[in-house]
């Protein structure tokens, strides 16, 4: 079967057209339902160092929205996170995130604390009837998803992962002028990051510092002594919090994959890598590539490789993925797409990710439908992100068949 032929500029033009349309019918479709409420929606922010505070200055820029509390276990972080908001309210400051489960002002969460945390922290707020706006990944580990899934659905709640690409309208045209045929039968696709992280050096043990609460920061993972290194600003380089920059950045760019080629399983996982660059305290490998071979719904592969200490990326861009097929080639990153080995090249700039999916989440908090990145739309790019980690710490060639669609029941009206 051959792909039939796209007019790109008319599909371009067309699909922009639908997409921005789309977006501005969502924002303004939250109007009339805040209107017809007359209550906000009031959130609570647990993780406020970095991600935490960047979603809760998006989400308050956003009508019907209060930030109503903070949650750090750093005293000096969430004060400063307090500071930085910049609300109309003071929100509520809180250290131990299970106080914002007995809030019963909150009706939403967002968390965005290190990896490890984010399956039990997702559970305890679903049990506790807190819908959840959750940073990608959304669990540290294949084996916890089934419970985290399962919860949500008995209790009903709304839970959007943070796979932000899912909202946004330039991501979505190119995702359709792919499946159109676009560049033809797509065979390979590479997504990749390269940047320069700074190197942490080695470090002992150490008490941890004032008005930190440790434990409560280790939380589920092994306990071990503090220690700087591992801690804020370098946890994700460490496997008991997090994967590195598969999780960082593999988890979002596989999951375009994954949408755009509508991917079911790869047959077999490979990885090989290394610390090549830093000699420090670092566990996961500064320089990695993985590559996933794919049966379903035709032939096709697709590889993530990362380099943190370079610039140089694939195709010109830093990070990014970039779709080969017959006909073209399509590079997607967060500025824009734009397709190359055509007479009649088509392009269209990138734009704002975080406010149109905390919108998303939002809208769906008051309706009560699926949003944007629901656990099940996660889910192939979950599990590709889990498979790359094991096949590069077990060194060996994991062959898989992801399968079963996972459905949760509608959750119900807000009350």
């Amino acid at each position: 079967m051959t792909n039939p032929p796209v007019d790109r500029r008319a599909f371009l033009q067309r699909s922009a057209g639908k997409a921005a349309v789309g977006v501005a019918a969502g924002l303004s479709g939250w109007l009339p339902a805040h209107a017809a409420s007359h209550e906000p929606i009031r959130l609570g922010v647990i993780g406020v160092r970095s991600r935490g505070i960047e979603l809760a200055r998006a989400a308050a820029r956003l009508p019907g929205v209060e930030i109503a509390a903070l949650c750090d276990v750093d005293a000096a972080i969430l004060h400063d996170a307090a500071n930085r908001l910049d609300s109309p309210t003071t929100p509520r400051e809180y250290s131990d995130y299970r106080q914002l489960l007995d809030d019963s002002r909150l009706h939403a969460l967002i968390i965005a604390t290190p990896d490890h945390w984010h399956a039990s922290m997702t559970i305890d707020a679903c049990r506790a009837g807190k819908d959840v706006y959750l940073e990608s990944p959304a669990t540290h580990s294949d084996a916890e998803w089934a419970q985290v899934v399962a919860v949500a659905a008995r209790h009903q709640r709304v839970v959007q992962t943070g796979l932000q690409q899912r909202s946004g309208a330039f991501v979505q045209t190119a995702v359709k002028f792919l499946q159109a045929g676009g560049v033809g039968r797509v065979r390979f696709a590479r997504a990749w990051m390269a940047c320069r992280r700074k190197p942490i050096g080695r470090r002992g043990d150490s008490p941890a510092p004032a008005g930190v609460d440790y434990a409560a920061w280790l939380g589920p993972a092994p306990y071990r002594e503090f220690n700087g290194n591992r801690f804020h600003g370098n946890w994700t380089r460490f496997w008991d919090y997090g994967a590195g920059e598969l999780g960082l950045w593999g988890v979002h760019w596989l999951d375009v994959a994954a949408w755009a080629l509508d991917l079911n399983g790869p047959v077999q996982v490979s990885a090989v890598g290394s610390r090549l660059h830093f000699a420090d305290d670092q566990e996961t490998p500064d320089t990695l590539t993985v590559h996933y071979q794919f049966q379903r719904p035709h032939p096709v592969e697709v590889a993530w490789e990362h380099r943190t200490w370079t610039v140089h990326g694939n195709e010109g861009r830093t990070s990014g993925i970039a779709f080969y097929g017959d006909d073209g080639t399509l590079v997607l990153d967060r500025g824009g797409w734009k397709v190359y080995d055509r007479k009649d090249s088509t392009a269209e700039n990138g734009g704002d990710l975080d406010v149109p999916h905390l919108a998303d989440f939002l809208r769906c908090v008051r309706t009560r439908e699926e949003p944007a990145a629901s656990l099940i739309v996660a889910r192939r790019a979950e599990q590709l992100c889990h498979l790359g980690v094991q096949a590069y710490r077990e060194q060996r060639l994991v062959t898989t068949e992801i399968g079963g669609a996972l459905r949760t029941a509608a959750p119900p009206a807000l009350g």
